[in-house]
């Protein structure tokens, strides 16, 4: 029976305290450079992501890759940023044949949404983003797994 370590919970009721949470991902994606994002439709998860890629100084403009999988974004230092949305994925051969576990292996920052999607592909050192929404705010869970989860 595997659990997570919480490293971090904030909660957001308006788009203006945003940046606080993204800070404390764009900190810890150096360490968990696979940056998962949990939660249901509409909860967030692009606005979270766009916060979070102006904190990794990404000079592209951001937008959901939701047809074409994967957006590669261009930051200052040239470093790429990879944003994946894994909603209207067909099958794991599909991430497989895109090379969605080259991406992940690369070192690069992969922001996922839809992760659940592709849960074998992942390396077992991610970060773990699980959003969800309470009356009108958003609850922001920050956390990895235990060894005992694999």
């Amino acid at each position: 029976m595997g659990g997570y370590s919480t490293l971090g919970q904030f909660v957001v009721n308006e788009v203006a305290e945003l940046p606080l949470p993204a800070r404390e991902i764009a900190n810890l994606s150096t360490q968990y450079p696979v940056i998962c994002f949990n939660g249901p439709m509409g909860a967030g998860k692009t606005t979270l992501i766009k916060e979070v890629c102006k904190l990794l100084d990404v000079t592209d403009g951001v937008s959901s890759p939701t047809y074409s999988l994967v957006n590669e974004y261009a930051t200052q230092s040239g470093k790429p940023v990879y944003h994946f949305d894994f909603y209207r994925i067909n099958s794991l051969d599909e991430a497989v044949d895109m090379g969605a576990t080259e991406y992940f292996d690369s070192g690069n920052v992969c922001l996922i949404e839809w992760p659940e999607k592709v849960d074998t592909l992942l390396p077992f050192s991610v970060l773990l983003v699980n959003i969800d929404i309470q009356d009108n705010n958003r609850i922001i869970i920050l956390s990895t797994p235990t060894n005992e989860n694999r």
